[in-house]
């Protein structure tokens, strides 16, 4: 298999890679860098051919530094969130029995990783061609652990084959070259902070400028200062989104990018409107998760200054585009049974098929064959429903956001854009609770704008009933200060229930 970079083979120049504050390497540096600590790597212990080596995901130079040279010496890096606790922790490094840690020099690792052999990174490294050696498509390139909701987090394998195809579909999809210049302020433990956000760039030939810590101030000076793209998570475009009516100068340098991409959750459609309209940029929307890489987008066309010229493919709000090239999706009934059409309104579950996905559970065959149907579809759990023209909204998780109501199944996630809508409403979530009557009921979560004064129950119920249709009214209202998130920004949805059930 080819190089996952081929900028830093050969004689790699000084055009800038990375970016974090004011600390940088150009691709020369990052070359030596790399280079020298991957040849380390394969010298440690004898070598580890066929091992893991764990990386102390900071939100930092090191990181990057460190993921390549792992991905140059061949091996499998795990990255590891910071904000993990010990018991999280342990169950990652003992599933993945790692040889080495990775860190950045003066980070203090807890007590988990303390028995582990610490390599400290070093990002001015020289010489370091790196070692001579040939991966195959399907060696292990990450091993990146799932979120854990439903029992403790599993480690899905990522070859180098999904690296490459998911990041050569994007290319082919968002005209992404190395011209581009990438900024994001995302953590790098996870699939769109590291392999979208750092490795995206460098296989391209690009940079990326790194923030540390979001903020629309660092947003605005590198689009500002020659920026092309941002990508972000729901959490971050709605900050944008508030922001923008008091901020005149964001808004004009949103208006430079060339490209906006929201992942790892739905973004509301009232904060994609908001932000074209200040902007006059469509934020595109992208789906994917851990074991799949990523599935769909809106492609990228440059804008066409006559109006009445629509784009092919151009952004929806409230949809992920389509299918990217390579990967084959359908939608199927509860029994398994594909759907035998698309009109835009029956849900179904999404399964997929392509060179984009992980190959194993670590350590786990039975969760994995349960993962996959006989014939090799991957069951992603996720509700959609699918357009004529082939564009695909999702409407939530088929554990937490499918709502079985009055004989009808609904999504939450239409519900949720609605409530949005409401100008009393600043964040909502929906689940379903049993219901003698109907099976299960419609439950808003809602964080109200002015907590003295939140919407009730009527006014939404029928805001939600004449935009949508009736059956998909919430029937119960509970007012919350804020909704509970992950790092990426989605809705902890079984906390909410959690903490009302105790």
């Amino acid at each position: 298999m080819s190089s996952l970079f081929p900028a830093l083979v050969g004689s790699p120049g000084d055009q800038a890679a990375l970016r974090f504050g004011d600390r940088s390497l150009t691709y020369g540096e990052l070359a030596a860098a790399s280079g020298a600590l991957a040849e380390r790597l394969r010298e440690a212990s004898g070598g580890i051919a066929d091992g893991r080596v764990a990386v102390w995901a900071t939100p930092t130079l090191e990181t990057a530094v460190a993921v390549v040279a792992v991905l140059r010496a061949g091996v499998a890096a795990v990255p590891l969130n910071p904000k993990s606790g010990e018991k999280e922790l342990g169950h990652i490094l003992a599933d993945s029995a790692p040889t080495l840690v990775l860190a950045a020099p003066g980070d203090e690792l807890p007590p988990p990783l303390r028995h582990l052999e610490r390599v400290d990174v070093e990002v001015r490294g020289v010489g370091g061609a790196g070692p001579d050696v040939s991966p195959g498509d399907e060696d292990p390139a990450l091993v990146v652990y799932t979120s854990g909701t439903t029992g403790p987090p599993k480690g899905a394998v990522i070859p180098r084959r999904a690296i490459a195809t998911t990041l050569d579909a994007l290319a082919d999809a968002w005209q992404w070259t190395g011209d581009d210049v990438l900024v994001h302020g995302l953590p790098l433990f996870h699939v769109h902070g590291l392999v979208l956000g750092i490795l995206g760039p460098l296989r391209r030939g690009g940079s990326v400028r790194h923030l540390g810590r979001f903020s629309t101030e660092g947003v605005a000076r590198e689009l500002n200062d020659g920026a092309t793209m941002m990508f972000g998570v729901p959490t971050m475009y709605h900050r944008i989104a508030e922001t923008l009516p008091d901020d005149p100068g964001l808004a004009k340098s949103l208006g430079r990018a060339r490209l906006l991409v929201s992942g790892s959750a739905a973004l509301p459609v009232h904060d994609h409107e908001r932000i074209t309209s200040a902007t006059g940029r469509r934020v595109i929307e992208r789906y994917g998760m851990t074991e799949t890489l990523m599935l769909c987008s809106s492609r990228w066309t440059p804008p066409d200054p006559r109006p009445s010229v629509r784009a092919d493919g151009e952004p929806r709000a409230g949809t992920v585009g389509v299918p990217l090239p390579g990967v084959e999706l359908r939608l199927v009934e509860e029994d398994g049974t594909p759907l035998s059409g698309y009109d835009g309104e029956s849900v179904g579950e999404i399964q997929v098929r392509g060179p984009n996905l992980f190959t194993e559970y670590l350590n786990r065959p039975d969760a994995t064959a349960a993962a996959f149907t006989a014939d090799g579809w991957f069951r992603t759990g996720d509700m959609a429903v699918r357009d004529p023209d082939g564009y695909v909204r999702i409407v939530g998780r088929k554990a937490t956001d499918l709502i079985k109501s009055g004989g009808y199944k609904i999504g939450a996630g239409e519900i949720e854009n609605a409530l949005l809508e409401y100008p009393g409403v600043r964040e909502a979530a929906v689940t379903g609770e049993p219901d003698p009557d109907l099976g299960e009921r419609v439950v808003a979560w809602i964080v109200p704008t002015d907590p003295q004064s939140p919407p009730g129950l009527a006014e939404l119920a029928d805001h939600v009933a004449a935009r949508l249709a009736p059956h998909k009214r919430p029937r119960v209202v509970h007012h919350i200060t804020a909704l509970p998130r992950n790092d990426m920004g989605k809705i902890l949805k079984r906390s909410l229930t959690a903490d009302r059930d105790a």
